[in-house]
């Protein structure tokens, strides 16, 4: 009769064995993706070719100095004021009607192309033209949205300045 079975060895492979295993793994993938990988090879060929390579490593053997250079750049006055205007723009435009504000870019970009026509003929404004150009519609609706603009850029001002005092 034969002795029972007390323990169960499990083979454990050894470092030599995973490693070939890791190799085969390798082999199969390139083998599945030889295409790719010749193109990932000429490209960073390319990139070679062309010093990329070398200026990305010599940036990155700088990285200390480059971010202490980046950041006296951005700490200095004008870099925080523009990045400080571009957020309060930033705010203004967001409490904006986005239809609002896309009809006025395109009327200014039309006020902008009458403009020009002006300019190219040479003519000139008399104070009598002035007064003509305000019986049209079209000079109308500008004046007017013009004084009405200023009438509540003025108010916001005040407002502005009596909460700063």
């Amino acid at each position: 009769m034969a002795a029972p079975i007390t323990e169960i060895h499990r083979h454990e492979p050894t470092e030599e064995e995973i490693k070939q295993q890791k190799l085969e793994e390798l082999k199969d993938l390139v083998a599945d993706h030889e295409d790719a990988l010749n193109n990932i090879f000429k490209l960073i060929g390319e990139v070679n070719d062309i010093g990329v390579l070398e200026a990305a490593n010599s940036m990155i053997q700088a990285k200390d100095k480059i971010a202490k250079i980046a950041l006296d750049q951005i700490s200095r006055d004008p870099v925080t004021n523009l990045i400080n205007t571009l957020m309060g723009t930033t705010g203004a435009l967001m409490k904006a009607d986005p239809e609002l504000v896309t009809s006025l870019m395109n009327s200014v970009v039309s006020g902008m192309d009458e403009g020009n026509k002006f300019l190219e003929s040479n003519k000139k404004v008399g104070v009598m033209n002035l007064i003509k150009l305000l019986s049209d519609p079209d000079i109308n609706r500008a004046v007017g949205f013009g004084i009405s603009f200023l009438k509540g850029m003025g108010k916001a001002l005040d407002s502005a300045s009596k909460e700063t005092k």
